[in-house]
């Protein structure tokens, strides 16, 4: 079975056809985020711990870390703060030793400037996922020499230099040929984290089912684990989280191993533990009972976050006895 090791100083997490899904939060990243932009700039990350901490309470086993930050004060001053090649290799170093000073679970480095792609295997500990390359020619000379450098596993998406298809067969073999690629690197398929694309189903009713499709694909005949970002699938529509909820389970059984994701979201959390549990994932539904301890404190009026927090601390300090204990 295809098993894709991603790596901290502490913590090994592997993403697989025969693993619990992998959740991958998505909270640190300033793209559309005001606020989380603004802090950025004058070098407070008060909301980065938060985020970091809070998304591992609820269930990310991996952090994803984005650096595309607009620092529009700057730039009115220094013109260099335009270039993402100037503003995101350090500011993706400060994010990633910052953050693993708080957490201890692997990262996921994501980027489009390989600069700063660089820069953040330099400053991790472990084996972090890298995010990511495409089938554009460019990116695969830029990206996959990194790849094979540095010994990380890394997500491939599924658009090359004519875009995005909304054929899913031209997606499937876009992801053939960056597998095929890697390869001739030397970089096993067990390496590659397909992300075939979710597009948004309030604008192509099919779209959930192209991505089923898509992963059984990829998994049956190319063999390598794949993720998403999850949240596409609803864009644009109310009551997202529903969707979302719905999407995620569906999107297991089809084969997906992993998305990149809001885990401070009690539906896709609770939806996804279910799942867990239903694919034999969840040994004794330990998972799903220590989980229910949670919904039981949010029905109690903790909100998710909180009662999430709670768990995680009570499970470390019981841990941590234990070991005293032992040693």
């Amino acid at each position: 079975m295809t098993r894709t090791v991603v790596e901290s100083k502490t913590k090994t997490v592997i993403i697989g056809f025969d693993e619990p899904f992998c959740v991958i939060g998505e909270r640190i990243n300033p793209t559309g985020r005001k606020k989380l932009a603004a802090e950025l700039e004058v070098d407070n990350f008060e909301t980065v711990l938060k985020d970091a901490l809070e998304q591992v309470a609820c269930g990310a086993t991996i952090l994803d870390v984005n650096s595309g930050a607009v620092f529009t004060n700057k730039m009115a001053v220094d013109p260099r703060y335009a270039d993402n090649n100037f503003t995101e290799p350090p500011l993706m170093k400060a994010l990633i030793e910052i953050i693993q000073g708080v957490v201890d679970v692997p990262l996921c480095i994501d980027s489009s400037v390989p600069a700063a792609l660089e820069a953040g295997l330099l400053a991790c500990e472990g084996r972090p996922l890298l995010n990511s390359v495409t089938g554009e020619e460019e990116r695969l000379e830029r990206i996959l020499p990194l790849v094979k450098k540095y010994n990380v596993p890394v997500v491939a998406i599924s658009n090359d230099d004519t875009g995005i298809s909304q054929d899913p067969d031209v997606r499937f073999a876009v992801a053939k040929k960056i597998v095929q690629r890697a390869a001739d690197f030397g970089i096993p398929a067990h390496d590659i984290v397909v992300d075939p694309l979710v597009m948004p189903v309030g604008a192509m009713g099919s779209a959930g089912q192209q991505v089923f499709a898509l992963v059984r694909r990829l998994r049956e005949e190319l063999g390598v684990n794949t993720t998403c970002g999850a949240s596409n699938i609803s864009f644009g529509l109310p009551q997202r989280h529903g969707i979302n909820a719905a999407f995620l389970p569906m999107a297991i059984t089809a084969g997906m191993t992993s998305a990149i994701m809001n885990p401070v979201r009690q539906p896709e959390m609770e939806a996804i533990r279910a799942a867990n549990f239903l694919m034999n994932h969840d040994a004794n539904g330990g998972e799903w009972i220590r989980f229910a301890k949670v919904l039981e404190a949010v029905e109690a009026g903790a909100t998710f976050a909180e009662a999430s927090a709670a768990a995680s601390a009570a499970t470390s300090g019981r841990r941590g006895g234990r070991r005293a204990r032992s040693e």
